[in-house]
């Protein structure tokens, strides 16, 4: 099999790029039928308890993933003629958006009132353009009803807040689009703040991904110059450039296909799937560099290019395909993780982490072989700076076994002892810098209006029950208490609301009322003048079904399970056992889903170092090759999550995906360092140069593998702070992964290499 890919880059150079670039073409033609998802909603598991409940609640009673909507003048009441007719026209023409169930505002909220004994229904703003003494009315009506003031207007009266409840199933991306799009047109003249879980759903995806592509092209020709001055050579980068490039075009050609042919979600490509290209292009990159750096070490001994790839090839061909191999079993493991996004994520990758191997191995030392190399050139002929300098590097590495060792021993302990500080965070707010516009604006919504959350109950009971109405209201003055509670409403508030209207409007009869009969009468006489489908966001046709929803400011996860737990405790008791309540909503989701991605995450982790080191043991033919492969890999990752409990870096569904680099570039630089190491056994035995001349033969590569792919630190000026976070521990991860396996593993088989000798069957003298 070796000398087959040898013979392919040697003998037959032109027709191996040819066949190689064909088959690139056709699996590309697959990028026709990729398909970008940015509804974030199609990502979720559909088969968790808070999402079985949360579809349950949609099938009731409509969709409750709320957006708000928040406009207006600081220091000028939103209550006068020009801001409500802009309210009214703006509500009219967002009520027409396909994707918008329905607009709770001023404009298209109705009032009670009491017209000789009789509960009148009638429009809260009747008309457009309302005249001073019309809107001296609903001032005082709003002033009279302190819960519908609070839901529709800001804390100084200065804003006017819109509650936009979406269609069961709506792209939140495109109706994000289409609101964005009506409200410019109406609102150029007023300050405008976007907020709630489903608005960040819509809006995020397409952020990040325009964020971090353009940050990727800043870290490709930052990769492209550390790569060029390191070489010093434009063709040998322009090789590496190739390889990457048809890696890339294979793999998004092969997730348009699979799309295609399986019609799964699984591979639709979206906010999850961001980090793909950025870890195929680590991986391509490091198999170029290993190729074109053992060429020029080649070179330099022989002056002869087809001897040098081939003697490249016959050293590196086994390295590069165990760590493809490796790699793709530890992406494979994805198929565990709870979101079909991250199945298809597998396997995508994986089949561009198979083709740069391919192109590694045949295409980029075909394009070796046919280039007219200058034997005499300085990039071939001389060891560079850099190089010399992590040769030197390595052997004050092996001269001190000891410091080495302590080091490696004390930085491990203090990762593990930094992952118990790890913090669990899905707040969105948290993702935006204090200084962005949208974390502006949630902070104003949270400040100033019902904030940017929202919780829902869901009851199980009889609604026409004095009893249970009295209970629930209770549980809602519960809820109040929370400061992180702005405001809670049920149909018991609706209730109390017409038992004063039908009591002259006197706040003192603002309660549930004490018989069954009269709840009844209140619904009979609210359906005379008004529409009893106006309850059917709160309630079921029968009344055995209730929706408490609590609108919230934002609150970090710790935050949401202490309040959960909380009202869970307070449910608990006797008086509330029989009503049946689910406490349910986005929130609830996505602390559920988080929890679900970091325990999947850490699986895969596990797993992924499990069958490395079960495939570097079965290729190497021992147990101890295998350990010795994940050593560098167990280490990184410890520390990587170490550190990020020491500096507060949060974990959540970006950050936890970060293993999956450590993953792809650990085992990468272990197995290729043990492979030389055992290339020099069997060749020179124990003498004294053979950690020198692996170091030698490696170091380099190594490094200058992880110092160009650090080039995506670029990350760190990304607008999102888990991208920035990503961007920060991508530089870790190069700098953890090149330096234990260096260092930690470049002593272990100093210190082990009798006992390796022995298992490789080479005599060794007692």
């Amino acid at each position: 099999m070796k000398q087959w890919f040898i013979n392919q880059s040697v003998d037959h150079p032109k027709r191996s790029i040819i066949v190689t670039m064909l088959i690139t073409i056709i699996m590309g033609s697959g990028i026709q039928h990729f398909v970008v998802e940015d509804d974030f909603m199609k990502m979720l598991p559909q088969d968790i308890q808070s999402m079985v409940t949360m579809n349950e609640l949609k099938d009731e009673f409509g969709n409750t993933d709320l957006m708000f909507l928040g406009f207006g003048k600081r220091g000028v009441d939103a209550l006068n003629a020009k801001s409500l007719a802009t309210l009214w026209d703006l509500s009219h023409e967002l009520e027409e958006i396909d994707q918008v169930d329905e607009i709770m505002c001023i404009s298209t909220s109705d009032k009670m009132e009491s017209i000789e004994g009789f509960l009148e229904i009638s429009a809260l703003q009747e008309y457009r353009d309302l005249d001073a003494e019309e809107i001296e009315v609903l001032r005082n009506y709003l002033d009279d009803n302190s819960k519908i003031r609070t839901r529709n207007l800001g804390e100084r009266g200065d804003y006017f807040n819109i509650i936009i409840r979406p269609v069961v199933d709506a792209k939140n991306d495109v109706l994000v689009s289409d609101l964005e799009r009506v409200v410019a047109a109406h609102l150029s003249d007023y300050d405008v703040h976007w907020g709630g879980q489903a608005y960040l759903t819509g809006a995020l995806p397409v952020m990040i991904r325009n964020d971090v592509m353009g940050l990727m092209r800043a870290g490709l020709i930052g990769m492209l110059l550390i790569l060029l001055f390191s070489l010093r050579n434009v063709p040998a980068v322009g090789t590496i450039l190739a390889t990457i490039i048809l890696s890339l075009i294979f793999m998004f050609g092969f997730n348009g296909w699979m799309l295609y042919l399986t019609k799964s979600d699984k591979f639709m490509f979206g906010v999850l799937n961001t980090s793909m290209p950025i870890i195929l292009l680590t991986i391509a990159n490091s198999y170029g560099v290993h190729v074109i750096t053992k060429f020029f070490r080649k070179m330099r001994t022989n002056k002869d290019p087809r001897a040098a790839v081939e003697a490249s090839l016959n050293s590196l061909i086994l390295p590069i395909f165990l760590t493809a191999i490796t790699t793709v079993a530890a992406f494979l493991c994805m198929v565990f993780a709870p979101l079909e996004p991250l199945i298809g994520y597998g396997f995508s990758i994986s089949s561009g982490i198979l083709w740069a191997w391919i192109l590694s191995t045949v295409f980029l030392p075909s394009i070796l072989v046919l280039k007219k190399w200058n034997p005499d050139a300085s990039a071939v002929s001389h060891a560079s700076h850099f190089e010399r300098f992590v040769i030197a590097f390595g052997e004050q590495v092996i001269k001190r076994p000891k410091t080495v060792l302590i080091g490696a021993a004390v930085v491990i302990i203090v990762g593990i002892a930094g992952i118990f500080k790890l913090n669990i965070e899905v707040n969105m707010k948290a993702f935006f810098k204090p200084d962005n516009p949208i974390r502006e604006s949630l902070e104003f919504m949270d400040s100033e209006m019902t904030g940017t959350m929202d919780l829902q109950l869901l009851i199980n009971a009889d609604l026409r029950s004095p009893e249970v109405l009295t209970r629930i209201e209770s549980i809602q003055e519960f809820m109040e208490e929370h400061e992180s509670v702005t405001l809670s409403i049920s149909i018991a508030d609706i209730i109390k609301q017409m038992h004063r209207m039908v009591n002259d409007d006197d706040p003192a009869f603002e309660t549930i009322p004490d018989s069954r009969d009269k709840v009844n009468n209140l619904f009979t006489m609210y359906s005379m003048s008004g529409d009893p489908d106006d309850f059917s966001s709160m309630v079921d046709y029968e009344y055995k079904k209730g929706l408490a929803t609590s609108m919230m400011r934002s609150i970090s996860t710790s935050e949401i399970v202490e309040l959960v737990d909380e009202i869970e405790v307070f449910l608990q008791q006797d008086e509330y056992s029989d009503l049946n309540i689910t406490i349910t909503g986005l929130l609830i989701v996505f602390r559920d889903l988080v929890a679900l991605i970091i325990r999947s995450s850490f699986i895969s982790i596990f797993a992924s170092i499990l069958i490395i080191a079960l495939i570097a043991a079965y290729s190497f033919k021992h147990w101890l090759w295998g350990l010795l492969a994940v050593i560098p890999l167990s280490s990184a990752v410890i520390l990587n999550f170490g550190l990020m409990g020491i500096f507060g870096v949060d974990l959540n569904h970006v950050t936890a995906l970060l293993s999956a680099i450590i993953i792809g570039v650990g085992v990468d630089f272990a197995i290729h360092y043990i492979s030389q190491f055992r290339t020099h056994l069997h060749n020179h035995g124990l003498d004294g140069k053979l950690s020198r001349e692996t170091m030698q033969d490696v170091g380099f590569p190594v490094i200058l593998d992880a110092a160009s792919n650090m080039a995506f630190g670029a990350l760190l000026f990304s607008v999102f702070i888990p991208m920035i976070h990503m961007g920060g521990l991508m530089v870790f991860a190069m700098v953890s992964t090149s330096t234990a396996t260096l260092t930690l593993l470049a002593i272990l088989l100093e210190i082990n290499k009798k006992r390796l000798a022995r298992i490789e069957g080479i005599n060794v003298p007692e």
